[in-house]
């Protein structure tokens, strides 16, 4: 007799996760043949209640390094380095993923070389790297929202920051375009979440998708590894 494994579900879940002040903003959509259909956002405590949802996750693509360098200073691992040169002008978005050092304790962020804004998510940084793995990362994808919009439009930068009116008009454009039914989650924000995150975690969905269905693109091609056995890469 085969063991129980529960019931088989009819459709899969992929899912885009971005950090903020809170936790984990997180958008989902269920997948059935060529059925692609958001679900309202969510907000989690830890990246880990994520990584456990019931059911399952099929893909996660999450806006926080994997795989990080042993330098002695930070800085760019070759898949930042290659993002900040797709998105052109945007390119400062793309910020250098911490050393193991300051991951671990071991070094003070300020002292070599991590900008503010990382240091701000380091906390989160921390949480996805004690749960990653090799084998993991059959699930577990880094992404970066600025990539996900670079494909969404086409292979086309976004000009404007989602700071303004008219950066944040030309994200739901694009998200609109390529993803029925989006805008009711760019409408139902959780409380206290900024739609600007929704954003992020829309177009990372978006990324999610095409992992699932073998089309996304990998930078760098040539894959390189961290000192853990763990790639160090950014799809979209």
């Amino acid at each position: 007799m085969s063991p129980n494994r529960g019931p088989v579900l009819p459709y899969s879940v992929v899912v885009g996760v971005t950090p903020w002040s809170g936790g984990w903003v997180a958008v989902s959509a269920k997948m059935a043949g060529s059925t692609f259909a958001p679900e309202n956002p969510r907000v989690y405590s830890t990246f880990l209640e994520i990584v456990n949802e019931k059911p399952s996750f099929s893909v996660i693509v999450v806006n926080a390094p994997i795989g990080y360098l042993d330098t002695e200073t930070v800085v760019a691992r070759t898949c930042d380095r290659e993002a900040r040169l797709l998105v052109g002008r945007r390119g400062s978005t793309v910020h250098n993923a911490p050393n193991r050092a300051i991951l671990a304790g071991e070094a003070a962020w300020n002292e070599v070389g991590l900008d503010a804004a990382s240091a701000t998510f380091l906390p989160q940084y921390q949480e996805v790297a004690a749960e990653m793995s090799p084998f993991r990362q059959r699930v577990i994808f880094e992404g970066h929202p600025e990539l996900s919009f670079f494909q969404l439009r086409t292979d086309t930068p976004l000009s404007r920051s989602k700071q303004i009116e008219a950066g944040r008009d030309e994200r739901r454009d694009a998200l609109e375009e390529k993803i029925p039914g989006i805008e009711r989650v760019l409408d139902a924000p959780p409380e206290g979440v900024p739609v600007k995150h929704l954003f992020d975690a829309s177009a990372l969905l978006w990324t999610a998708r095409r992992v699932f269905g073998h089309a996304a693109r990998r930078i760098p091609v040539d894959g390189e590894w961290d000192s853990e056995g763990l790639r160090m890469e950014i799809v979209y």
